[in-house]
């Protein structure tokens, strides 16, 4: 097989397992602490066990972006227990409105016009989803909180984000990407194990989807994110990878029964929207603004 053709699958799996994240920890008979702790220290080790460039020392800066990273992981887990998986996927898919506010102070990158426009695109979609409160159901008992949480997420998303590309501007020597997604998820393990403690019985099905979180949802589909993007021009990958938003909601209705509400689905559709518009726009001026822009518009790599 061609290598983009097996690089268009290998993204196109890593979607869909980023996807089948909000319906299995709606799944698992878990706290959302004993999600977070377990699932991003199996997380940790699996990744550790399977990318070489994993292995390398921590960094003072690979410690602040684990940080972010990590905030980023358990506001997720959190968030999902408590709204929509529709809602808290869409929502953490503003972190590019954030990356634009930020990226100019942090980055010293500068705000174009195209920019600007996007911002007020994914402001209307944000607006959305506080038009209407959706009542609470068994899969989302605080849809308000949830929401708010999904937010923060997405923010702490945006930071990361700053973080790898900070990391990546000085070529390797304030630590690599892969460093910084197990110090993240070590860095969750560990602040969320003090609430997850005690774990009490579970089924042998609730561990199996704990594990799976951990090992295929994250850490495999990270391992075929990095590895497709090395012969995956910018543009095409941020939008293979939007297969994740697409398919997140999919997955909690088909398990859960779970219905976004219809300003959210609404909401959803102008963030994606705009995201998908300004990948275009920004491989129109050029391999190296795409390329520089792809982690923004591509939320879900490697959040999981």
């Amino acid at each position: 097989m061609h290598p983009r053709s097996t690089a268009r699958l290998q993204l196109a799996a890593a979607a869909v397992l980023f996807s089948t994240g909000g319906a299995a920890i709606k799944a698992a008979d878990f706290t959302a602490w004993q999600i977070t702790c377990l699932r991003s220290g199996i997380a940790a080790l699996a990744i550790w066990l399977m990318t070489r460039e994993a292995r390398r020392a921590w960094t003072g800066r690979t410690l602040v972006v684990g940080v972010a990273y990590a905030a980023t992981l358990t506001l997720f887990v959190l968030a999902n227990r408590l709204t929509t998986a529709a809602n808290t996927i869409y929502l953490q898919s503003t972190a590019p409105l954030y990356l634009a506010l930020l990226a100019p102070w942090l980055l010293r990158e500068p705000t174009r016009r195209q920019d600007l426009v996007f911002m007020a695109a994914v402001g209307l979609g944000l607006a959305l989803f506080f038009v209407g409160v959706e009542p609470p159901v068994d899969t989302a008992p605080d849809p308000v909180r949830g929401n708010i949480l999904a937010l923060a997420s997405g923010l702490f998303w945006a930071l990361t984000v700053c973080g790898l590309r900070w990391m990546g501007s000085a070529a390797g020597a304030r630590g690599s990407a892969a460093v910084a997604v197990v110090a993240g998820n070590v860095i969750a393990f560990l602040a969320a194990l003090p609430f997850a403690v005690p774990f009490g019985s579970h089924t042998v099905a609730d561990w199996a989807l704990i594990g799976y979180l951990g090992v295929f949802q994250i850490a495999l589909a990270y391992v075929l994110v990095t590895r497709a993007l090395t012969t995956m021009p910018a543009l095409e990958a941020s939008l293979i990878l939007l297969i994740e938003p697409v398919l997140n909601p999919v997955w909690a209705w088909l398990f859960h029964g779970e219905r976004p509400g219809a300003w959210a689905l609404a909401g959803g559709g102008v963030i994606l929207g705009a995201t998908t518009v300004r990948a275009v726009l920004d491989a129109r001026h050029g391999p190296e603004a795409a390329e520089g822009r792809l982690e923004a518009d591509t939320p879900r790599v490697p959040v999981g």
